[in-house]
């Protein structure tokens, strides 16, 4: 059994009012609807956000820990090499954004990453390569240029490389959640991101998110019921929006409890609607609900085998 908290540091959790101004949005799904502050500069401006977050990230770690370190810790030993081409082309990812943005481009805030070893590092990898992937896949909707959306599409594929290789010969877990990967709005993203950064400079532009409550889940497993909490938010009469590939399911949440769906991996969201998980209906998340199935799609969980709790 492994358990991810993707927040051990509490003085994370004024990242989010440190780092942007909220703007009134207008939503109609899971993703943050056209609205007029969201343009080119904005949708890459939060790629590039995202890019700086994870450059610091795998430079940090190949800081830290030697290949001795990453071998004594039970990863293969070629897995540092690997990562070492990652923390490339992530590198690579920040300058191409910034060059494209010029003076508009923002710049790397001050992170704090919760790893204490190669494994956990890994660990997390997994995590925000996926949600990197899913932040591309939720933000094309808004490009308007060809060229900008060609280059979104290729990180996007690069990233998701990353991610399937990540899970499946570092991890030995699944490299693919499905036949789709998951799109999500921007809010969502940044709920998941805004848990690292500790402070941003001023300089930098604000982008129209926000973050949520953190959404947090008990001992979870596929099709059995799991205890849920929301900070400040009652939960009583509310529903659970479990985002997976091109898919919502709501579930009802009853007792505190709701029904876990039988999916590898999951995004779910406390919503006060059965139809509608968007930026009117949220009142909390985001969690991530991530279980093992082997090659023929079947459940290995008999409890949970990944839940990670978002804090923001």
């Amino acid at each position: 059994m492994k358990s991810i908290s993707l927040l051990t540091y509490g003085s994370l959790v004024c990242a989010a009012s440190a780092f942007v101004l909220p703007q009134a949005r207008d939503s109609s799904s899971n993703s943050t609807s056209t609205n007029s502050t969201i343009d080119d500069t904005v949708v890459l401006n939060f790629a590039l956000t995202l890019e700086h977050l994870e450059n610091a990230f795998y430079t940090g770690a190949l800081n830290n820990f030697t290949e001795d370190d990453f071998i004594n810790d039970g990863l293969p030993s070629w897995a540092r090499g690997r990562f070492e081409q990652i923390a490339s082309h992530e590198q690579s990812h920040v300058e191409l954004l910034t060059s494209a943005l010029g003076d508009n481009a923002t710049k790397a805030c001050n992170y704090s990453f919760p790893y204490t070893s190669p494994s956990s590092f890994a660990a997390l990898s997994q995590v925000l390569e996926g949600v990197g992937v899913s932040a591309y896949a939720g933000a094309a909707q808004y490009v308007s240029s060809k060229s900008y959306l060609t280059t979104a599409a290729v990180i996007l594929s690069t990233e998701a490389r990353h991610a399937a290789w990540v899970a499946g010969p570092v991890n030995k877990e699944n490299p693919w959640n499905g036949p789709f990967d998951t799109p999500l709005g921007l809010d969502v993203i940044y709920t998941l991101a805004a848990q690292f950064i500790t402070s941003c400079p001023s300089s930098n532009p604000s982008l129209p998110v926000k973050a949520f409550p953190a959404l947090t889940f008990g001992d979870a497993s596929p099709g059995q019921a799991a205890n849920i909490t929301a900070d400040g938010v009652s939960t009583d009469g509310q529903y659970v929006a479990f985002f997976s590939g091109l898919s919502t399911i709501f579930v009802p949440v009853q007792d505190g409890q709701v029904v876990v769906p039988n999916k590898t991996i999951s995004y779910a969201v406390l919503t006060n609607s059965n139809t509608t998980a968007d930026d009117s209906t949220i009142s909390a998340g985001v969690a991530i609900l991530q279980f093992p199935f082997n090659s023929n799609g079947t459940s290995l969980s008999t409890t949970g085998e990944s839940s990670m709790n978002v804090r923001n």
